[in-house]
């Protein structure tokens, strides 16, 4: 179990004083968005949404990242939702980030705040709300799910970080730790969204290199990530986006863990006929 505050954006502006060169990079391995790029003039509304903006730090592109789309979304009191998913398809992932959200599913109303996590199947019936008096800021990832022979859908579920073990790594005391919300061998699932834990001083000891595609959102503390060929400082609020195959490492610094909202697409065939197989 970890308890703990997460970055979230602020928006605004950047001081007309401020240099421009700055650490955001979009490379043909990955892309680097740095906490301060998700300003004012990066936002955009959606559909079915009252009240809320949105950051889109992932969408599918041809040649570089394809399974999925991660955006963070800013919820204004009285805000709301009704009907949050256009595409009936899709699953989804809310991750609360600041503030008190009212999820309601199926019928039933579930009060998220900081740290509460919600799976939402495909073709469910679900909408949010913030009943509360601040801005509610949240995470929300999306893919299209991938049916397989012999596996039914997932089902929706309720949960939080806090009500959630870190399981630690072999070989490492702890040190490096991921909170899962789901089994890994539930084969319902074709994607996790997980959270990493990694102790001040402690790293990930090899370059991962991998089929599964990565969305990393730092939700607190800071350390060393090695994208492809160079070594990133990251903290609280920096985005990593890591097409499929791209190698990956870190470090961790700082005084407190250095933690990740992280998204990977799992437990199917490799499409041989052109995106998803279609």
């Amino acid at each position: 179990m970890m308890s703990s505050s997460y970055y979230a954006p602020p928006g605004g502006l950047r001081d007309q004083n401020t240099r421009t060169v700055d650490r955001a990079v979009f490379t043909e391995a990955y892309a680097f968005l740095p906490a301060h790029t998700l300003s004012d003039i990066t936002t955009s509304y959606l559909p079915g949404w009252d009240k809320a903006r949105a950051w889109v730090l992932a969408r599918p592109m041809s040649g570089f990242a394809e399974t999925f789309a991660q955006l963070i979304v800013e919820i204004a009191p009285g805000g709301h939702a009704t009907k949050p998913e256009p595409d009936p398809d899709a699953e989804g992932v809310v991750f609360v980030l600041s503030g008190h959200l009212d999820l309601t599913l199926k019928g039933t109303h579930h009060d998220l705040s900081e740290g509460g996590y919600a799976f939402l199947a495909p073709n469910e019936d679900w909408s949010l709300a913030n009943v509360s008096a601040a801005p509610v800021t949240l995470v929300w990832i999306r893919k299209i799910w991938t049916p397989a022979e012999g596996i039914a859908k997932p089902e929706s579920f309720v949960t939080s970080d806090q009500q959630t073990a870190a399981r630690p790594m072999a070989g490492t005391e702890g040190k490096w730790a991921t909170t899962r919300f789901v089994e890994p061998d539930d084969m319902r699932h074709d994607m996790h969204v997980n959270i990493v834990t990694i102790q001040p001083g402690a790293t990930i000891p090899f370059a991962e290199t991998h089929v599964m595609e990565h969305g990393l959102y730092v939700l607190q503390g800071r350390g060393v990530y090695l994208l492809n060929k160079d070594w990133v400082e990251v903290e609280g609020g920096d985005f990593m986006w890591l097409r499929a195959f791209c190698p990956q490492a870190c470090y961790a610094g700082g005084t407190q863990p250095f933690r990740y909202l992280l998204y990977k697409d799992v437990n199917r065939h490799m499409p041989l006929r052109g995106m998803l197989g279609r």
